[in-house]
């Protein structure tokens, strides 16, 4: 479900996506496939320095005692759309 929702971001161009850095991003709230919901959390940041690599890490919990250690996924785009430490 994670993979899911990072999917949408990965096809998102390097400009849209470095304009978004450090920006507040809402937590929304999904149903999986057992109607159990989810929320779920993007923020987009510059990697290691302002106009280089942007990473965007989602983050993903049931509400419960798992909101203390959700669950992640990153990935990391370079200005020129490559995918950073991505086998192409």
């Amino acid at each position: 479900m994670l993979d899911c929702e990072l999917a949408g971001w990965r096809s998102r161009p390097y400009a849209e996506l470095a304009a978004l850095v450090d920006v507040e991003l809402e937590t929304r709230v999904v149903a999986g496939a057992s109607g159990e919901r989810y929320q779920v959390q993007v923020q987009v940041f510059w990697d290691a320095r302002p106009g280089g690599d942007v990473r965007v890490m989602a983050a993903i919990d049931d509400g419960g005692l798992r909101a203390f250690v959700p669950l992640t996924a990153s990935f990391i785009l370079a200005p020129d759309g490559s995918f950073v430490g991505e086998e192409a």
